[in-house]
């Protein structure tokens, strides 16, 4: 194992990302696809549930001893804060309240961060546009790794770091791959998330927000969940850069594991994918897939063709041009 039989680059392409004429061509076949396309009416109460839920350990793990509240933030409080992650994904795609109202989706994100403990709903979508607009594109698609974290992270041992410091990488990567202005919303979440710490902090001391801030890094690293980091663009197979996964952990993480059409149609919410495999399953049935994110993560690590470099890339028009 190790970077002596891995990959030493990206898979470079040179054709367009092909969801956008994957969308084209089953829109014009099925448009019955686009009544999918509203918003999803349980979101916003699945994820107050979830807010007042990790409120409600915050509470409970005030006096535990520091052993056990880091249990519970990786058992617990991990899975729910990825999957306020996964509501905050589907929300900056409008899911909670439409396009129509896309200034409450905004702030209702603000809401779904709060358990975090770190602002990051306003800039994830601020990035998140670019990477369906510019799937795998050479400096704005910030979802792909660097080439640092290429050239560095090609051994067993170091792949297994790089998934335990996903939040990391994550967090810092838009800074170096695509640096764009801190907008206003951005900044009142900053306002908004130290608010709400701070209030945890005078309530119940250090611990709670410490569970809340292990409840990130740790749910985003090295778990599970994290498993669809990988599963979804990274190119276990040639010649496919998305990849779905249709098992269990997507009634916990909003769907996300329909990842081929959540990118042939982003303005369907998560609750909606699986209807749109059933209504044009000629689409999807004969493409690989993932069968546990798990798995995933074990060949990433062990796997030698696999790695940060496993990306598809493309130069975008955009990039060329260097707007």
């Amino acid at each position: 194992m190790g970077n002596s039989a891995g990959r030493s680059d990206f898979e470079w392409v040179y054709t367009d990302q092909p969801h956008t004429q994957r969308r084209k061509e089953m829109l014009a076949k099925y448009p019955a696809i686009k009544a999918l396309m509203r918003p999803d009416p349980r979101l916003k109460w699945a994820v107050t549930g979830l807010v007042l839920a990790q409120l409600l350990a915050c509470w409970l793990v005030r006096g535990l001893a520091w052993r056990w509240l880091l249990f519970w933030a990786y058992a617990f409080g991990g899975c729910v804060n990825h999957s306020l992650t996964l509501a905050i994904h589907d929300i900056s795609h409008n899911a909670a309240f439409g396009t129509g109202r896309a200034a409450h989706n905004r702030w209702f994100a603000v809401f779904a961060n709060l358990p975090m403990g770190v602002p990051y709903a306003a800039s994830f979508k601020k990035y998140h546009v670019d990477h369906h607009r510019y799937l795998g594109g050479d400096g704005l698609d910030v979802d792909v790794p660097t080439r640092l974290e290429g050239w560095l992270f090609c051994t067993p041992a170091r792949k297994l770091l790089w998934l335990a410091l996903q939040p990391f990488f994550y967090s810092l990567r838009p800074l170096v791959v695509h640096p764009k202005a801190v907008t206003r919303m951005e900044v009142f979440n900053a306002l908004v998330q130290l608010a709400a710490d701070a209030t945890i902090f005078a309530l119940w001391g250090l611990k709670p927000v410490v569970y809340l801030l292990a409840s990130s890094l740790l749910g985003l690293g090295l778990h599970p969940i994290s498993g669809h980091f990988v599963a979804e663009h990274y190119m276990f197979l040639k010649g496919h850069e998305t990849y779905s996964y249709y098992g269990p952990l997507n009634w916990i993480t909003f769907n996300v594991g329909y990842h081929v059409e959540h990118h042939d149609f982003p303005s369907i919410p998560g609750c909606n994918l699986p209807l749109v495999r059933k209504i044009a399953p000629e689409y999807y049935d004969h493409l690989p897939q993932h069968l546990s994110w798990v798995k995933v993560l074990w060949d990433f690590v062990f796997e030698d063709s696999l790695g940060p470099y496993a990306r598809v890339k493309r130069v975008c028009k955009v990039a060329e041009d260097g707007l």
